[in-house]
């Protein structure tokens, strides 16, 4: 094998070219604005002397356009959610021996802007999170961030994720499923399937995140109109039962450079007052910390924060998750701990939960991002 071909097989660029990063983030589900939020970050963080970066934006109707390199225009302000901006000009992906960006401009000459060594996917939710972008990086032979198509699928499908948590032996949260079918069939035997849950219960979209479109109902005649919000987002619903008096922790997962183990970091818990039924979007992403408290590490044991960690890594080789996760759970007033969810692609600002895990575990953000860069950048392309 020759140097070149040793080259192209590493993922590194040729001699005298730094790699070339592409920022995707926008999308079309509902967590658009948390996507944006999250580029902004990565884009401020990223060391320009060791990366050329690209950033790429996916409007809400699903245009890939050439995003202006200004972060500071996609944080989450007050009053104002970012969004991508659709006046940019066109891109593709061209699967040419590589990822090739090529601009589209109306009227003109497709051009050139270069390949790509690796995409950074900050898409979170649906059409980005959940294994389509994955998919289609896959076909054009770009490496890329974070878990493959699989993982991605069944981590963002909380239905199929808690099926395969069970099937490992984890405990979950008791939940029921509701199909849209079943829904329009007999409304009646699916509210009969959630009251077996007891109430409070959560109504939350299957496929969905940051808490977008979840209501918590404590009476059954609201179970409907929870049922009907979650449908707005997903039209396949997943009824949780509340865990009354439960702490809520989570723990980042990353992959280390030189194999082995993924890497658990601290544990966090979130607590928040009488203002928020639960851990909502406001309260993760408007509110100024006055109701809630994010604590670092957690107050544990130092058995249970082992446990936690162990569980959290053990989740992550289940799904069979490369790159980074963040897994959430549910310590029960007896002591249980309850798998809730795992998230392939967390928010990602430096206010963010899954950062601020690491950045307590000794790896600063910057640090972080390039940590994951440099995972794809090593990781073959196609089936592994």
């Amino acid at each position: 094998m020759s140097e070149q071909e040793r080259t192209q097989a590493s993922g590194a660029p040729q001699a005298g070219r730094k790699p070339r990063v592409a920022i995707i983030f926008g999308g079309r589900s509902s967590e658009h604005a948390v996507s944006c939020s999250t580029a902004g970050s990565v884009l401020q963080a990223l060391d320009r002397t060791r990366y050329d970066v690209i950033p790429i934006g996916i409007t809400m109707e699903g245009r890939w356009v050439l995003e202006k390199d200004e972060p500071e225009r996609l944080a989450i302000q007050s009053g104002r959610l970012p969004e991508v901006d659709e006046k940019g000009t066109t891109v593709v992906l061209a699967n040419d021996h590589g990822g090739e960006l090529v601009s589209l401009d109306p009227g003109a000459v497709p051009g050139a802007l270069g390949e790509v060594d690796v995409v950074f996917p900050l898409l979170h939710g649906p059409f980005g999170e959940d294994g389509t972008l994955q998919g289609l990086l896959e076909m054009a032979d770009v490496r890329y961030v974070g878990a493959g198509v699989l993982a991605s699928a069944v981590a963002m499908d909380k239905h199929f994720a808690k099926l395969v948590f069970q099937a490992q032996g984890f405990p979950v949260v008791p939940y029921t499923l509701i199909k849209p079918a079943q829904w329009e069939a007999d409304p009646a035997a699916c509210a009969e399937s959630v009251a077996s849950l007891g109430f409070p219960v959560f109504v939350k979209p299957a496929r969905g995140g940051s808490s977008i479109g979840i209501t918590k109902v404590t009476d059954p005649a609201d179970l409907a109109a929870a049922v009907e919000k979650a449908q707005e987002f997903d039209p396949k619903v997943l009824v949780e039962a509340a865990v009354e008096g439960a702490r809520e922790l989570e723990c980042g997962v990353i992959e280390g450079l030189e194999g082995g183990r993924a890497q658990a970091s601290v544990v966090a818990e979130i607590r928040y007052d009488s203002e928020y039924d639960f851990y909502d979007f406001e309260a993760k992403y408007l509110d100024d910390e006055t109701h809630v408290d994010l604590q670092l590490p957690a107050a544990l044991d130092e058995q249970l924060t082992a446990q936690v960690r162990e569980f959290a890594v053990t989740a992550f080789e289940a799904l069979g998750v490369e790159g980074l996760a963040r897994v959430d759970f549910f310590l029960s007033a007896d002591g249980t701990l309850l798998l809730n969810e795992i998230n392939t692609m967390p928010g990602f600002t430096p206010y963010s939960m899954f950062p601020r895990m690491w950045a307590a575990s000794g790896l600063d953000y910057a640090a972080l991002c390039d940590h994951l860069i440099q995972l794809a950048l090593r990781r073959p392309t196609g089936l592994r």
